[in-house]
């Protein structure tokens, strides 16, 4: 795809031309009447010498302003970005990959939707970024939990924004997120697929970051009494995929999220109506109606441990059930352990 240019046109400066002097024009001198004139001897002028005008650089103590980010430049490039941009989307000149990823609309639009709610609301903090590779596949496995997928979102800004190759993150959602309208197509623009092992295995082979967050609806749905509790990882599916793909294992934890819908209650035979695994009460919902669905402005923090290599065992290790056993078990007890150890540091649950 070309990239739309702006070419910033400049002031035209004139240039002064020498000022040419006018001759002196030599006139008669005067005679008294009746007198003799007598011959004056004509003075020569003194030689001159020719001056020449040359383009000297005035100094000054005063250097002109230099444009602002804000100033006229950088608002003429953005609205020609933006231009760019709406019409590139009008005529189709973008691309998507074969999972329906849109990465020009999710760096420009999406991304830019969501770092208000990661920046100002909920105020994440990062850290241990540097144990994302800046190269290749890398699975990171995370928990699960706040009531609605908020978690997996601001996953994926931590990781874009922050690291220092600017990689994207593509996750792994149930198969409900892609049933339901507006949210299925955002989804997938924002490079969510299915979470099963053959599209798991496509993306990590062609080096990408892929996300996972093994306790499913179990974790997101878990009652506000057992927040920060893990629950069961599943049969380790993700482990036996990072195997066959030789990628390391990079544990999450993510702190903050249980607190923004506390979930006190599940009415059971409303979510089997609307085909939901669980629909929630919380202090707020459905009481206040649309005002309860705004989640409460938790502080949060998301870490990224140390990665666990898989490109030392052999192949057929990912049909080894002990082995795919022992290495859940000890992503789950990192994660599990990462996130007590945070909860002792934090000090408030909004500040």
């Amino acid at each position: 795809m070309a990239d739309a240019k702006v070419i910033p046109f400049d002031d035209d400066r004139s240039r002064g031309s020498a000022a040419q002097r006018p001759q002196r024009r030599r006139g008669a001198g005067n005679r008294r009447p009746g007198t003799e004139s007598v011959p004056v001897r004509e003075v020569q002028p003194l030689p001159t010498r020719a001056v020449v005008q040359e383009d000297v650089p005035v100094t000054s103590d005063e250097q002109p302003p230099e444009p602002s980010e804000d100033g006229g430049g950088g608002l003429e490039r953005r609205i020609a970005g933006g231009l760019a941009f709406l019409r590139r989307r009008l005529t189709g000149d973008y691309e998507v990959d074969d999972f329906g990823y849109d990465e020009e609309l999710t760096d420009q639009v999406l991304m830019s939707l969501l770092r208000p709610l990661y920046d100002t609301y909920f105020r994440v903090e990062v850290k241990g970024i540097e144990n994302i590779p800046s190269e290749g596949g890398a699975l990171i496995v995370a928990n699960h939990s706040g009531t609605l997928p908020m978690d997996g979102l601001m996953m994926q800004v931590a990781v874009h924004d922050n690291h220092p190759a600017g990689r994207h993150l593509r996750l792994l959602a149930a198969d409900l997120v892609f049933m339901l309208p507006v949210v299925n197509e955002l989804a997938r623009k924002l490079g969510h697929t299915l979470a099963c092992a053959e599209d798991a295995s496509r993306l990590l082979e062609q080096g990408e970051l892929v996300g996972v967050m093994p306790e499913g609806f179990k974790g997101l749905g878990k009652p506000f009494a057992d927040r920060y509790k893990l629950q069961r990882f599943g049969r380790g599916g993700f482990v036996s995929t990072a195997l066959r793909a030789g990628t390391p294992i990079v544990p999450c934890s993510i702190v903050g999220a249980e607190e923004i819908y506390p979930m006190i209650g599940n009415a059971k035979t409303v979510a089997r109506l609307l085909g939901f695994p669980y629909f929630p009460i919380t202090p707020t919902f459905p009481w206040l109606g649309p005002l309860g669905a705004i989640p409460l402005p938790t502080k949060w923090t998301i870490q990224f441990g140390e990665p666990i290599p898989t490109d030392g065992y052999p192949p057929e290790a990912a049909e080894d059930p002990m082995l795919m056993f022992n290495l859940t078990d000890q992503v789950r007890e990192q994660i599990q352990h990462t996130l007590y150890k945070l909860l002792v540091q934090r000090r408030s649950v909004f500040f």
